[in-house]
């Protein structure tokens, strides 16, 4: 197996008197799609804002290719290549599709926007991921359909230079040619070595592009296991009870000392 690029180890956090994840090891492979699945309440969104500096954890550590790392806000996360694509997408409506990539970073040349070259930026890299559903890149976001906009979303997001995308419910609400896109997408994006944390519920959307699954459960992680080694019925168990069969941990009400 590859050498992770980014890895969490005994990772602790709490927000007030709640225990939200509890000791949770964590790892993502350069050109490797890693599912990261778990109920409502799971911890899920926590631990994708610890990864991505939103929120500091409390105790464990950060790995970044084998090397400990402080990501204490969204920029530091950003420095090291750590991107992430938020169910809401974070789209502006009123910007066409270069804008949108770039808003927050626009390139200058001189004291003037560099319109040429965000132009000539954004078309490679619609082209290095085979996107050929948006025909020109100065369509305004407002008029793309829901898989051009998450397209444009996870573009956006590897636009930087990044390592690893994690990507929070890409296919919800859409209808299966748009789902069929994203997921392609998702794969490529593996395919070009990058490291991608698929966040899902959708169990088909899991087992079609994921080579490991990592199922959370009460803040706990139950299993991180190759896909291939696993089945829908196991991976609903350990996202419903913590285990299935020998797989997985004890629900943390029944654990013992």
């Amino acid at each position: 197996m590859s050498q992770p690029i980014l890895e969490l180890r005994g990772v602790n956090k709490s927000f007030g008197p709640v225990h939200v994840l509890h000791d949770v090891d964590f790892t993502v492979r350069p050109g490797e799609v890693t599912a990261l699945v778990g109920d409502n309440g799971a911890g899920k969104s926590t631990l994708v804002k610890c990864i991505a500096g939103i929120h500091p954890i409390d105790s464990g550590d950060l790995l970044f290719d084998g090397e400990p790392v402080t990501v204490g806000s969204p920029r530091d996360a950003a420095a090291l290549g750590i991107e992430v694509v938020y169910q809401d997408l974070a789209l502006c409506d009123n910007l066409d599709i270069v804008d949108n990539m770039f808003l927050g970073r626009e390139r200058l040349r001189g004291i003037t926007l560099d319109d040429a070259g965000m132009e000539e930026a954004a078309r490679k890299v619609l082209a290095d991921l085979s996107v050929r559903t948006v025909k020109s890149v100065r369509t305004s976001v407002a008029s793309l359909s829901g898989g051009q906009r998450q397209t444009v979303a996870i573009a956006k997001a590897v636009l930087w230079d990044s390592r690893v995308v994690l990507l929070d419910e890409p296919t919800a609400a859409l209808g299966v040619a748009q789902t069929r896109q994203v997921l392609d997408l998702v794969r490529r994006l593996a395919d070009n070595g990058l490291g991608v944390v698929l966040i899902s519920h959708n169990m088909n959307d899991v087992f079609e592009v994921a080579d490991t699954v990592a199922a959370l459960y009460l803040g706990r992680m139950a299993a991180e296991v190759p896909t291939a080694e696993t089945t829908r019925a196991q991976v609903v168990e350990l996202i419903t009870a913590g285990r299935s069969g020998d797989l997985g941990i004890a629900a943390p009400e029944t654990a013992t000392v």
